[in-house]
């Protein structure tokens, strides 16, 4: 539900909100495009974000990705499904920046970004609005003490639950094994969701149309094994 902009602005991000000084080219790319791509909160007398105006006249399935990092995933993805919606969120700006050059040099028109906390923008999105969610490499915050902050959780479940229509996915993916057991845990005991895999090779063998992310290769490179979570939205 939507609330008003004190109530709002009581949400603490943690981690970075912006890195190395960005280059002249992404900054130019930045003022001139990202108030086109940006999505506003609605106003407090406003309930929810109104998403069919957000795309063009006739787009299909809204999918959602959590931290999309430097968007090589959110890029493949727009440009493989243009008949679907997208929305991006990542509050990293230098993040925000290389996807604009990408969505840039790509033409994307099917893509809308939130560059803020994604609780935020779900607490206003409508009900059974989004058909598929990408949390992919999460921060896994491994420190007991920190493991509030993890995007998965007991104050997220139920949003994702209540955004998701009957029968969407939720997608998961992280090298991290002791946040694959928590997300694992929580996802199915929310009570919303089916895990999907039938085998081993559902959870270790990352499907066709699931691109590749920056930080995957990353984690591969220095020998970690990621695991691939999918769930279905039971109907309800």
């Amino acid at each position: 539900m939507a609330g008003d902009a004190a109530e709002r602005s009581k949400r603490n991000l943690h981690g970075r909100r912006r890195g190395h000084r960005l280059r002249p080219h992404q900054r130019d790319l930045l003022a001139g495009h990202l108030s086109d791509l940006e999505i506003r909160l609605p106003a407090a007398s406003d309930k929810f974000v109104d998403c069919s105006a957000l795309f063009a006249v006739g787009t299909g399935e809204i999918w959602l990705e959590i931290g999309f990092g430097a968007g090589e995933h959110l890029a493949a993805q727009a440009a493989a499904h243009p008949e679907c919606g997208f929305i991006g969120c990542e509050p990293y700006l230098n993040g925000v920046a290389r996807f604009i050059s990408d969505w840039h040099n790509r033409e994307l028109a099917n893509v809308r970004l939130f560059q803020d906390d994604a609780r935020l923008l779900m607490a206003v999105l409508p009900p059974a609005s989004i058909s598929r969610i990408f949390l992919l490499f999460p921060d896994p915050w491994p420190k007991r003490r920190h493991q509030k902050r993890r995007i998965v959780g007991h104050d997220t479940l139920p949003e994702f639950a209540r955004i998701l229509r009957d029968g969407g996915e939720l997608r998961f993916a992280t090298d991290h094994s002791e946040f694959c057991r928590w997300a694992l845990f929580h996802i199915l005991g929310n009570g919303a969701f089916a895990w999907r895999a039938r085998e081993a090779a559902d959870w270790r063998v990352r499907p066709e149309d699931w691109p590749a992310t920056r930080y995957e290769q990353k984690a591969l490179s220095q020998g970690r094994r990621p695991t691939y979570l999918s769930f279905t939205r039971h109907h309800r």
